[in-house]
C-alpha cells in the first residue's frame, strides 16, 4: 500500500489521517479549503486533534486540489451521511465522495467505506457510482471495504487508536488486507466482519440501541414526573442491581445516535417490514426538547414568572459537553419552543463556534451573562459552566431546570 487518501476531514476523517500519517505516506483532503488551510497551520477547530499530534504526523499532508490523491492505492471515505427532513437518509456527500473518487480510481485500488449507511448501501448505491466513473469492473479491478467509525467527539479517553475497529471486504483477501490495514493504527484491536454488509448492520444496530435505552428512561423521567418523584434518585437505587444498564435521560441530537435508527428503518421499510420499538424510541426522543420547553414554562407560572417577554438563558448549544460540535443539537428544539411561548432566548455556550451557530440556528451567542433571568436552563454539562455563580443571576422567583443532572440538587428549581 503506497499511499492512503483520506476523504473528508471532519470529526471521523482527520484522527484517522493522523494516525495513518505516522506510519504511511497519507494525503487528508477536504472540498473545504478553509478546512485544509487551518489544518496545515496547525489548527482543528473541533479539537479533535491538538497542534503536536498535526506535527508527529510526519507522514501526512492536507489538499483540497484531487490531483494530490491521483496517485492513492487506497482510499477511506468519511463523509457525513445526516437524514433529510423527511428523517429519510441524504446520501448526497457520499453519492458526490463516490463520484469524485470514481474518476481517480486506478487497477487494484481498495476503496473503504466509514460514513454511516443502512446494510447493502456500499454495494448496492456506491459501488456503482464507481464503476460507472472509473469504467472498471468490481472485485476485479478495484475492491471496496467497509469499517464503521466509532468517534465518540469530545472524549479524549476513548480515542481512535483505544477503540476496537471492525473492518469488512469485498472479497475474503481484500477483508483480510483492510483488516490488516487498520491493525497498524489501532492498538485496542479489529474485528473483521463476515461481509461488508455485517459491518454497515452493526454500525446502526450500535446506535439504535443506545437511542432505545435513552428512549425508555426519557419515557420514566415523564411517568416519575407525574408520580412526584425524582428521576435520578430511582436510577440510582436500580442501578445497586449488577445488571441494570445506566442510562440517563436528555435530549438525543448528535451526528450518530440521533440519525442512524432512521437509517436502519428506512432499509426496513423498503423491504416492506414497518419497525414499530426503533421508531416509538425515535418519537419519545424527538419530542424531549418540547416537553423540557413546556415544563420550564409550568416552572416559571408556579413561581409567578412572567412567560411572554421573559428573559430566559440556555446553557449550552452543542449536541453534547465539552465539544463544539453543534450537528443535530436538540437543544434547538427547547430554544424554538420557548421561542413560540413569547420568551427572550439568551444562548450561552463558550464552546461552539458563534459564527457556525448563527448560520446553522440563526442564532446569536451571548458572550456575557448579566442582570436577572426568569429563568435558567443548563442544556448542556460543559465544564466551563461549573465556574458560572447562578445566584448572582437569578432572584428567588426564578427556575433553575437542570436536562443534564449535572448541577448539585439544592442549587437547582427541577431536573429532567
Amino acid at each position: 500500500m503506497n499511499k492512503v487518501a483520506i476523504i473528508g476531514l471532519g470529526y471521523v476523517g482527520l484522527p484517522l489521517a493522523v494516525e495513518f500519517g505516522k506510519i504511511l505516506d497519507t494525503v487528508g483532503f477536504d472540498i473545504n479549503r478553509k478546512r485544509i488551510d487551518e489544518l496545515k497551520n496547525g489548527n482543528d477547530f473541533t479539537k479533535e486533534v491538538n497542534k503536536n499530534e498535526l506535527v508527529e504526523s510526519e507522514k501526512l499532508t492536507f489538499t483540497y486540489d484531487t490531483a494530490d490523491i491521483a496517485d492513492a492505492t487506497v482510499y477511506i471515505i468519511t463523509v457525513p451521511t445526516p437524514i433529510d427532513s423527511h428523517n429519510n437518509p441524504d446520501l448526497t456527500p457520499l453519492i458526490k465522495a463516490s463520484e469524485m473518487i470514481g474518476k481517480l480510481l486506478s487497477k487494484n485500488d481498495i476503496v473503504i467505506y466509514e460514513s454511516t449507511v443502512f446494510p447493502g448501501c456500499t454495494e448496492e448505491v456506491c459501488v456503482p457510482i464507481l464503476e460507472l466513473n472509473s469504467g472498471l469492473k468490481f472485485n476485479i479491478d478495484f475492491f471496496c471495504g467497509y469499517s464503521p467509525e466509532r468517534i465518540n467527539p469530545g472524549d479524549k479517553e476513548h480515542r481512535l487508536p483505544s477503540i476496537k475497529k471492525v473492518t469488512s471486504g469485498s472479497t475474503v483477501e481484500i477483508a483480510n488486507k483492510v483488516d490488516d490495514l487498520y491493525k497498524k493504527i489501532i492498538t485496542a484491536g479489529t474485528f473483521k466482519a463476515s461481509s461488508i454488509k455485517v459491518a454497515e448492520a452493526a454500525k446502526v444496530i450500535e446506535n439504535s440501541q443506545r437511542d432505545l435505552n435513552i428512549a425508555f428512561v426519557n419515557e420514566l423521567a415523564m411517568i416519575f414526573d407525574r408520580v412526584g418523584i425524582d428521576t435520578h434518585e430511582v436510577l440510582e437505587a436500580a442501578g445497586t442491581k449488577w445488571n441494570f444498564l445506566p442510562f440517563k435521560p436528555g435530549l438525543v441530537g448528535g451526528h450518530c445516535i440521533g440519525v442512524d435508527p432512521y437509517y436502519l428503518t428506512y432499509k426496513a421499510e423498503s423491504l416492506g417490514y414497518n419497525p414499530q420499538v426503533i421508531l416509538a424510541g425515535r418519537r419519545i426522543n424527538d419530542n424531549m426538547g418540547m416537553y423540557v420547553a413546556n415544563k420550564v414554562i409550568k416552572l416559571m407560572s408556579n413561581k409567578g414568572n412572567p412567560i411572554s417577554k421573559s428573559r430566559i438563558l440556555v446553557l449550552g448549544i452543542t449536541f453534547k459537553e465539552n465539544c463544539p460540535d453543534i450537528r443535530n443539537s436538540r437543544v434547538i428544539d427547547v430554544i424554538d419552543e420557548l421561542t413560540d411561548f413569547g420568551a427572550t432566548i439568551e444562548v450561552y455556550d463558550p464552546e461552539a463556534d458563534k459564527e457556525e451557530v448563527k448560520h446553522e440556528y440563526k442564532i446569536e451567542l451571548t458572550e456575557t451573562l448579566n442582570g436577572t433571568y426568569n429563568a435558567i436552563i443548563l442544556a448542556v454539562g460543559h465544564n466551563q459552566f461549573k465556574n458560572i455563580d447562578l445566584k448572582n443571576l437569578t432572584d428567588e422567583k426564578s427556575v433553575i431546570y437542570d436536562v443534564k443532572a449535572y448541577l448539585e440538587p439544592s442549587t437547582i428549581t427541577a431536573r429532567l
